[in-house]
């Protein structure tokens, strides 16, 4: 096969997987073929003889996942280029356009490598392996950016992704890699059989993989009922300028608007009112909270409504004797440590606080602080600290006096389905995700970070409030429907009347387990690549 029919392969899958990629509707099924031309041109590459091959490999597998990474996240651009010039801002776009894609990329070079000393099926274990490990590893170390996990394409048609209470979004990952090699197989067999039922039974085998995790999954879909324990909630949408919140517009009068917009659709057994992401700019001392003019403000708020308590986010700082965090930062003769988190108001002296942990690179925190130090300044319009912001090791669950439990999610951290999980687990009976997405402007980011939140509902089986700055905030019932949501870029808030759930799904019991043992059966292939070659020599 010639360069360029490769090449024109790999560019298909590419748009394929593109086209399927939320936010375009109802494509999502295309996820299940999109690699098989990739794994066509791939096949044809290592069916020849001539040299450079796994540099081929390399390139060609580069070529979609490159492609298809950029168009879906293309609006990473728009973040940094909004605060930097076009120059810095393609440049840094680089970082997160090509590494996830990297990573994809390796796990496909892995597979040809392991194809040449294994068999067929353990070289196709492999890159199932390969893959979702290199996605694990994309949400666990420094440079973390998840959002390209292949199982989240499953929230453009979320009633397919119902089984995800027991598996997350890497069963997802799975069901989508499989279908794609049983499609290719199924390719070549009707490629190369003339007639027969031979030709026809990887068809109907790949048809029936298919068949069968969609059909019960429509079927759990329409069956799931929800148990009846209604609790009135409101999610405010105040539409503060992202650009303009940390100096456009005091606090006292952010707080202002955040009051009044509450009010507006509030009744007097009204138990929850979720405010955005860093609603609170100023950044108050936890230690003296309780003297707080913008806390006395947000509490008094709250007397007219008698079981009513706030979640909000807010920035806050702590101050100690000593450097007892790597994040915290000398401050005359204390250090200091920002946070980037939430805090829940009652009408009480109770006041609990949540310090955001999934952290954004660069703009939240340096990731390895030492080599990429020189960035810090690219990041600094963003509204974070260059320094990083301080966090907490476990996930976080406000606890109300009624005993109502809750799950604090910011922002970033929604697309980490086991992180959510493990608050469930301890108590949390809903998610309030608090965010603030006007920093993409209005491009496909902000609804892609809609949709997963999707997911979140479905896994642990619990609504989810979602209250975002300048958009979009809704409510998610426990099968991932959106029942209610705002428009973007309006000043508006909303209500309704959530059930509460305190049973655990399978996968709130278990975590990212599917991911795990792959990490564990990728290591153990790979391995297999060095022992051959030494076998081969020592021979």
């Amino acid at each position: 096969m010639k360069s360029g029919n490769t090449a024109l392969l790999a560019l298909l899958s590419a748009f394929l997987m593109w086209l399927a990629w939320p936010p375009i509707p109802y494509t999502t099924p295309l996820l299940l073929v999109g690699l098989v031309p990739l794994l066509i041109a791939l096949d044809k590459l290592m069916l020849k003889t001539e040299g450079k091959t796994g540099k081929k490999i390399f390139l060609t597998a580069g070529l979609t996942f490159l492609v298809w990474n950029t168009a879906s996240i293309y609006w990473v651009y728009n973040a940094i280029s909004a605060v930097n010039n076009a120059v810095v801002a393609a440049f840094v776009s680089l970082i997160p356009f090509g590494l996830g894609a990297l990573l994809m990329i390796f796990a496909f070079w892995l597979y040809y490598r392991l194809s040449r000393v294994a068999s067929k099926n353990i070289a196709y274990l492999g890159l199932l392996s390969f893959y979702v490990a290199m996605e694990y590893l994309h949400q666990s170390w420094d440079l973390a950016f998840p959002w390209m996990t292949l199982g989240n394409g499953l929230s453009g048609m979320h009633q397919l992704a119902q089984w995800y209470e027991y598996t997350g979004v890497y069963g997802g990952s799975v069901w989508i890699l499989l279908s794609n090699i049983l499609a290719f197989e199924a390719y070549k067999k009707f490629k190369t059989v003339s007639k027969g039922y031979t030709r026809l039974r990887p068809v109907l085998g790949w048809a029936l993989f298919i068949l069968l995790p969609a059909g019960l999954s429509l079927t759990k879909y329409s069956q799931y009922k929800e148990k009846e324990v209604p609790v009135n909630v409101v999610a405010v949408q105040p539409n503060i300028d992202p650009y303009l919140k940390f100096g456009g517009l005091s606090s006292a009068e952010q707080l202002a608007i955040l009051t009044r917009l509450s009010d507006s659709v509030a009744q007097p057994n009204t138990e929850y009112f979720i405010w955005p992401e860093t609603a609170i700019p100023s950044r108050v001392d936890e230690d003296r909270i309780r003297s707080d003019a913008d806390f006395m403000t947000a509490q008094r708020f709250l007397e007219k409504y008698k079981n009513g308590t706030l979640i909000t986010g807010i920035e806050s700082i702590k101050f100690y004797p000593d450097q007892q965090t790597l994040s915290a930062r000398k401050y005359n003769n204390d250090y200091v440590d920002v946070f980037n988190g939430a805090i829940q108001i009652e009408n009480s002296a109770n006041v609990q606080f949540y310090h955001k942990s999934k952290l954004v690179p660069g703009v939240e925190k340096m990731p390895f602080p030492t080599a990429l130090a020189v960035l810090g300044p690219v990041f600094e319009g963003f509204g974070g600290t260059v320094g990083g912001y301080g966090s907490q090791k476990e996930p976080g669950v406000f606890y109300a006096y009624s005993g109502i439990g809750v799950a604090p999610v910011i922002c970033y951290e929604s697309i980490w389905g086991d992180w959510i999980g493990q608050a469930v687990k301890n108590g949390a009976q809903f998610i309030a995700i608090l965010t603030n997405d006007g920093w993409w402007g209005n491009t496909s980011g902000k609804d892609q970070h809609l949709m997963y939140a999707r997911l979140r509902a479905i896994e642990n089986r619990r609504y989810v409030v979602r209250s975002a700055n300048t958009g979009i905030s809704c409510f998610i019932n426990q099968k991932g429907d959106i029942i209610k949501q705002a428009g973007w870029w309006t000043r508006t808030a909303l209500k309704a009347d959530i059930n509460l759930n305190d049973e655990l799904t399978l996968y709130t019991k278990t975590g990212d387990v599917i991911a795990k043992v792959l990490c564990v059966v990728a290591l153990l292939l790979a391995l297999i690549i060095p022992y051959k070659k030494w076998i081969k020599k020592a021979g």
